[in-house]
């Protein structure tokens, strides 16, 4: 479909499954070289990482663990700018290496307060891979290790990226027209 139409909004094709694929392989390709010899817990935001999320840890060679968090600050196609914890953490993650796995950063509110808490909770590493990337919306100071994609500041679905809950199950990832 080169179109769709959720609820009130028209949205455009605009990155194909097979560009996302080349992408997640690629970062888990640096994951691997970059953290061989560790034993990461991959951290996964939910609900919209999780096709990433998936098809990344297809790709990740090395020992590791996955345990999933769900944080949202998006209200409709604005952010709240307000994080609120859904779903906490239960590992321990003192010492540990933890990749958390996310689906786009964009203003960066979300991932700085996940970064804070486990800071506080004694994480040795924190590297945050992320599908996309808005470098035009991101609004603060800590490095983003792993990016699929740069995109601008568009508001988008699919691939696990929803509008007011829907969308999240294209297999393309779609922009507001």
């Amino acid at each position: 479909m080169q179109e769709i139409t959720l609820k009130d909004k028209s949205f455009r094709i605009d990155i194909s499954e097979a560009t996302i694929l080349t992408e997640v392989r690629r970062v888990a390709s640096e994951i691997n070289r970059d953290l061989k010899g560790k034993k990461p817990l991959f951290l996964v935001v939910l609900n919209g990482a999780f096709m990433f999320a998936s098809d990344l840890m297809k790709n990740i060679e090395i020992d590791c663990e996955i345990s999933f968090v769900k944080l949202s600050s998006y209200q409709g196609t604005q952010s709240s700018q307000k994080v609120k914890e859904l779903i906490g953490l239960n590992e321990d993650v003192k010492g540990r290496t933890i990749v958390i796995v996310e689906d786009i950063v964009d203003t960066g509110i979300t991932m700085e307060g996940i970064l804070l808490d486990l800071k506080k909770m004694g994480a040795a590493e924190t590297l945050v891979a992320t599908l996309l990337f808005k470098p035009n919306a991101f609004q603060k100071d800590y490095k983003v290790s792993y990016i699929g994609m740069e995109i601008p500041n568009d508001f988008i679905v699919g691939y696990g990226l929803d509008y007011d809950g829907l969308g999240r199950n294209f297999k393309d990832i779609y922009k507001i027209i």
